[in-house]
């Protein structure tokens, strides 16, 4: 699909200048996270990526603990194990950049459904319709529902399937025009709720 092929050159060319410009940064990020608690800098994962193969997630690590995917614990507001770093991190969603490697590597796009934890996968995908249709493209680093604000912790199943009917709305949708419209309106709106304060 030409479609396909375009956005994986994008993504490719696109990953590969921000990591060689945001080197210094993640790198000052991983010493930071080093001398400030215990543990590795970069936190793993399994997740499903297109064709729901899986994949390992690199994310920068914001808590004091790393659980294996069986479990996974969701992070909550005011979460006692997010560390002083990590509760930035997270807030400003530079705890995401690692995932350009994922970008780089094919594993996920720059724009997409976002991938979720395995374990949440499958419990969702049960109770919620059309769920399995997010695994037709490659999760993203950024997508729909993020933009709308519909990100962070997800306790109850109306909570994923407004995250879900979003990521339905931008698979059925699938364009570049819609693809870099969330690229352009993401780091606006990072920029915004920094702004604010939140």
């Amino acid at each position: 699909m030409i479609i396909n092929s375009s956005v994986r050159l994008i993504d490719f060319v696109i990953s590969i200048l921000m990591l060689v410009m945001l080197s210094p940064l993640l790198v000052t990020i991983g010493i930071a996270i080093r001398l400030t608690s215990r543990g590795p800098v970069l936190f793993t994962q399994l997740r499903y990526g297109m064709n729901k193969k899986k994949f390992t997630i690199f994310k920068f690590r914001t808590m004091t603990s790393t659980e294996s995917n069986s479990e996974f614990k969701q992070a909550t507001v005011n979460d006692a194990r997010v560390t002083r770093i990590g509760k930035f991190l997270r807030s400003s969603s530079i705890d995401e950049l690692p995932q350009l490697a994922n970008v780089v590597l094919g594993h996920m796009s720059l724009v997409g459904p976002r991938p979720h934890p395995i374990s949440l996968d499958d419990h969702f995908s049960k109770s919620i319709p059309d769920y399995d249709l997010r695994y037709t493209v490659r999760p993203g680093l950024t997508g729909l529902a993020q933009i709308r604000g519909l990100r962070g912790p997800t306790p109850k199943t109306k909570d994923m399937a407004q995250r879900i009917t979003a990521d339905v709305e931008f698979v059925e949708g699938y364009s570049l025009r819609g693809y870099w419209k969330i690229l352009i309106i993401t780091p606006l709106i990072i920029f915004l709720k920094r702004g604010r304060g939140t």
